[in-house]
């Protein structure tokens, strides 16, 4: 069985736009990780421990290897306000994802995991995924 490489992306994920406020609440949100995106489970504290899967992007492969530093990127994204203009009430208003940028120039994709405390897991995103361009575009226009 071969690496499948992903071929289609969700083409309903939106940027909010720039000048849309991001409520104070969001800037406690966590960050789980997912044992599916990392080679090696670093202090994410992941049960079971790491175990990627051959078609998923890895943490690891972007230089992310810490709790501490995953959260930083997730809170700078949603400083910047780049998350989606996906919500829904009954998940607490939390923003379906939030993206931001490693200062390699590594485009990243969170997910919400549970909407009860506003926890993400998140991955690169795959250099073909149209909207990687234009996570790091916004990532250069947008002041933290």
């Amino acid at each position: 069985m071969g690496f499948k490489r992903r071929t289609s992306f969700n083409p309903k994920r939106r940027l909010q736009g720039p000048d849309e406020k991001v409520p104070e609440k969001w800037l406690c949100a966590g960050y789980g990780g997912n044992p599916e995106h990392k080679r090696n489970p670093g202090d994410f504290g992941l049960t079971p421990p790491a175990n990627p899967r051959p078609h998923k992007s890895l943490c690891d492969d972007a230089n992310i290897t810490s709790r501490v530093q995953a959260r930083s990127l997730l809170l700078a994204g949603i400083k910047k306000g780049l998350v989606s203009q996906q919500r829904d009430a009954a998940k607490g208003g939390w923003p379906q994802n939030v993206w931001a940028v490693t200062d390699d120039g590594v485009a990243l994709e969170a997910q919400l995991e549970n909407a009860e405390c506003g926890t993400y897991h998140g991955y690169p995103m795959p250099e073909q995924d149209p909207l990687a361009d234009r996570v790091r575009e916004e990532w250069r226009k947008r002041d933290a």
